[in-house]
């Protein structure tokens, strides 16, 4: 199942990233395909829109990864807390916007993105405060919100389960000593804490490069977002509307490629700090 699934899709990709479809003759004849080994990867570079979506899902990672983060482990702690009133109800509510599919959630938000349907826009402008989340300037925080609502309660599970599984003796042993609250979160939970922390970046960094159904569905509700807005979209458009999957196809390994070295650059980092520390 592993090779069916996961592997052969990936070899079958990479083989058709090196070959190109092409009409023999003066185009008259029937279309053949030759191998041109790296010539799609130079065409994907050298087209100024896939570059710009990169650019824009690097700016993306940036705003998206450290909010998903501290969001996730903050309402982790916050839950954890012995102070939370109703925990298991709050654990709930705040999953149970993944368990909305994506295409769901961004309709649902792209309603509230719209002024013409949007009470909340709508008494910000009788207020005199006209705010476009869906402009150019904006689009890609409004974006990134929509990830946050949906997914920071999925990350949020993973490291209450880490803080779960912390032996309540050390807690007691704390508070013996004297430490507070802010001591024992800093001091025990997040050490603790810290390869699922590493974990969920991992995550939310492949996440925010597979970017794609929320962009191809708010499209139709603004200018701001075209058909190569992401790298995913780009190669879909070529796949899909240009005909050139071969090309479409040297998008998606370029997009793989860059997701490995920064997951694989990330865990480098804070296995590196993490040995010196200890």
């Amino acid at each position: 199942m592993f090779v069916l699934f996961f592997v052969a899709p990936i070899v079958f990709a990479l083989v058709q990233s090196m070959f190109a479809t092409r009409n023999s003759g003066l185009g008259l004849g029937a279309p053949e395909t030759v191998f041109v080994f790296v010539e799609n990867y130079a065409r994907a570079f050298d087209d100024p829109a896939f570059l710009a979506s990169l650019g824009r899902l690097l700016v993306f990672s940036v705003i998206e990864v450290p909010l998903m983060v501290f969001t996730a482990l903050s309402l982790a702690l916050l839950i954890d807390s012995g102070r939370a009133r109703a925990p298991r109800f709050f654990r709930v509510l705040y999953f149970a916007p993944y368990g909305v599919p994506g295409v769901i959630a961004t309709l649902l938000w792209g309603f509230l993105y719209v002024p013409a349907t949007s009470p909340v826009l709508q008494v910000l402008s009788s207020l005199g405060l006209d705010v476009d989340p869906l402009s150019s300037g904006n689009v890609l925080f409004a974006i990134a919100n929509i990830a946050l609502w949906g997914f920071a309660g999925y990350n949020m599970v993973i490291l209450l389960a880490a803080l779960d599984a912390i032996p309540s003796e050390l807690y007691e042993a704390a508070r013996m000593d004297g430490a507070s609250a802010w001591s024992i979160m800093w001091n025990i939970k997040l050490p603790l804490v810290r390869p699922s922390i590493i974990l969920v970046t991992v995550f939310t960094i492949i996440g925010t490069l597979q970017l794609f159904v929320e962009p191809l569905v708010l499209a139709p509700l603004t200018t701001a977002i075209n058909s190569t807005f992401t790298p995913n979209m780009a190669a879909y458009n070529q796949a899909f509307a240009q005909g050139n999957p071969n090309l479409a196809a040297a998008m998606a390994v370029i997009v793989a490629v860059i997701g490995f070295v920064f997951s694989f650059g990330f865990l480098r980092l804070v296995n590196r700090k993490g040995n010196r520390a200890w």
